[in-house]
């Protein structure tokens, strides 16, 4: 069991884990969210959305100046305190990597529809966001966004054809996202917790909340994890899934968020 008193750092997903899947609502985490805010506990989102989109749902959380982790680990944002440390972009540009995966998709024939395809209208149909949340979706920096409408051996000729061209494809709650392979969640949070111990002076405990496949990353990373219950078929598959470190929820979305809460905090 976990302590507030403790150094903490939350590690947290968006879409199906703090914010509902369907309605994006976070109504039900706004008790957790302002005990820890007044414990002084930092919650980091990590996320495949994009920065646009990251510093709005900030806001909407009350998080505005904590760092954030965006594009599954592709785009890292320092914390507003501190000094001398930028903004960082990890690996290869949006640009460069659509430019590769619509070669590769006019040369084998693979079916996929990118962000890029569509205009913001069929954006807030797929997502159910508004025009302005949808437009800010499309603000990719170093990752690219697609629904994938091919067989599955397909999908893995794919994969394969990314992996030579030094890109990697990651699946999300409802969308597949290539970006570079060096780049992921744990990755970002690694250097995350390291600035910590530098800037803060303190050895923090991590705790890291998930639903979806490519969450195992920062579950895996992380002292303690919580795999909330989500919508993918396939589900998570972790390193170490031992339940004094893993608790899975019985309720999805940011009730389930709460339930690894209060699990580990309670």
């Amino acid at each position: 069991m976990l302590s507030l008193q403790e150094t903490l750092l939350i590690f947290t997903d968006l879409d199906g884990t703090l914010l509902d899947i369907h309605t994006y609502d976070w109504q039900p985490a706004a008790s957790w969210l302002e005990r820890l805010q007044d414990e002084q506990i930092p919650v980091i989102l990590c996320s495949s959305k994009t920065a646009a989109e990251m510093h709005e749902i900030q806001q909407d959380l009350g998080l505005e100046g904590l760092p954030f982790i965006a594009e599954n680990g592709a785009v890292i944002q320092p914390d507003i305190r501190w000094e001398n440390v930028s903004r960082l972009l990890r690996g290869i540009p949006h640009p460069d990597i659509r430019r590769v995966i619509e070669q590769v998709r006019a040369r084998e024939g693979y079916k996929f529809t990118t962000f890029d395809d569509v205009d913001v209208q069929i954006i807030s149909d797929w997502t159910g966001l508004n025009r302005a949340r949808s437009t800010l979706a499309r603000k990719h920096e170093a990752s690219v966004t697609l629904i994938w409408r091919d067989s599955d051996r397909q999908l893995a000729c794919f994969e394969d054809s990314l992996e030579q061209a030094g890109l990697k494809l990651v699946q999300g709650a409802r969308f597949w996202h290539v970006l570079d392979a060096r780049c992921g969640k744990d990755i970002a949070i690694e250097w995350m917790v390291e600035r910590y111990r530098q800037y803060e002076d303190r050895e923090p405990t991590t705790l890291g909340l998930g639903d979806g496949p490519n969450d195992a990353p920062l579950l895996d990373c992380v002292d303690f994890a919580v795999v909330v219950k989500g919508i993918n078929r396939l589900g998570i598959t972790l390193q170490d899934n031992n339940p004094e470190r893993v608790y899975h929820t019985q309720l999805p979305g940011p009730a389930g968020w709460s339930e690894g809460l209060d699990h580990f905090l309670g």
